[in-house]
């Protein structure tokens, strides 16, 4: 250390090394002889909430072994200085640390409150991707997702058992899973979703696997049936919920709470929209009238009005005193049958 000075915001250190030896990087022969010395300037962790910065006098050897392919070589300090590194070695384990725990923008706004100004493309530069094991796990999990949604996917390879991220594929294609399967051998089950691509790259890679649906998939294959076969026979559960008198009472929304803005506007959209369909209005005419999506009107057309005002109202900070007689009815009700 040859000296500092600090104000309100930064810190400056200078220093420079005093071992007479240094080993080439290339070869490891040391050698003494200076060739020239120049500054660097490198960024520290910060000290007090205030930047570090440590300009560092660094010499350029001679190689004395003849056969090796360097003339001269830099030398780098332990800990400090590293080869093409504007940052110390501690500052970089610190930036990346903060990168695995909070990810780009979260960790660049952490950085500038600490006073380590780094920006997300150089926070993510410091992550590097893990070793992949020769083998594959003996359940392999996949499925696909979005570097950009509706433009670029790909596929995602997690240890089932382990839980925890195996490799990530650049598509979402047959061929690159087949691929990597065959570099990997070693897969008994693939827990996979529905999508035929994996289908042929695991038939064709791992016949052997065998193959499953993991439970979130069927979850949600199981709603969306279930909600497509209800929206294909709307008709006949609501003349069915009609014509069968319920037992159970139904909730009194519309006249328990005060109107507000938002059932005020429910309110006039419904009765606007069924008019105008009334008088012989498609339904793309209406809405552009209204000026709502179509999908928006047709909620509207199709969907009562008791309905629509209780998706669209607060209920946040309602008490539920003035429910407490449906509750207690209800509850009778569920306790007889």
């Amino acid at each position: 250390m040859e000296g500092f000075r600090a104000d309100d915001c930064l810190v400056i250190a200078r220093a420079f090394s005093r071992t007479p030896l240094r080993s080439c990087s290339a070869c490891g022969v040391p050698s003494k002889r200076v060739h020239s010395r120049y500054g660097r300037r490198i960024s520290d962790r910060p000290v007090a909430d205030r930047s570090t910065i440590i300009l560092l006098t660094v010499r350029r050897f001679f190689c004395d072994n003849t056969e090796c392919m360097r003339r001269t070589f830099v030398e780098q300090i332990a800990g400090v200085s590293e080869r093409h590194r504007q940052a110390s070695m501690g500052l970089c384990q610190l930036l990346h640390a903060i990168t695995i725990e909070l990810g780009g923008r979260p960790g660049s706004r952490l950085c500038r409150k600490t006073g380590v100004p780094a920006g997300r493309m150089r926070l993510l530069k410091l992550l590097h991707a893990p070793p992949v094991a020769q083998r594959a796990p003996r359940i392999l999990g996949v499925d696909e997702f979005a570097f950009r949604r509706g433009h670029t996917y790909g596929t995602i390879l997690v240890d089932v058992e382990k839980r925890r991220p195996v490799d990530v594929l650049p598509d979402r294609t047959s061929e690159t899973l087949a691929s990597w399967l065959v570099a990997h051998p070693g897969v008994e089950i693939v827990c996979r979703d529905r999508a035929s691509a994996y289908t042929r790259a695991i038939k064709e890679a791992a016949p052997l696997a065998m193959e499953v649906a993991d439970r979130w998939h069927l979850l949600r294959n199981l709603s969306q049936a279930v909600e497509k076969t209800c929206q294909q026979h709307r008709a006949c559960l609501r003349k069915y919920a009609e014509r069968t008198p319920s037992p159970i009472p139904r909730m009194p929304l519309l006249e328990a709470q005060p109107p507000t803005f938002i059932v005020q506007r429910v309110q006039q959209r419904y009765e606007l929209i069924n008019r105008m369909l009334d008088k012989g209005y498609p339904l793309s005419e209406v809405a552009r009238r209204v000026g709502l999506d179509r999908k928006t009107a047709r909620r509207y057309r199709d969907t009562e009005l008791d309905v629509l005002i209780v998706s669209a109202r607060d209920r946040r900070n309602v008490p539920l005193d003035r429910y407490e007689p449906f509750l207690l009815l209800r509850a009778r009700i569920l306790a007889r049958s």
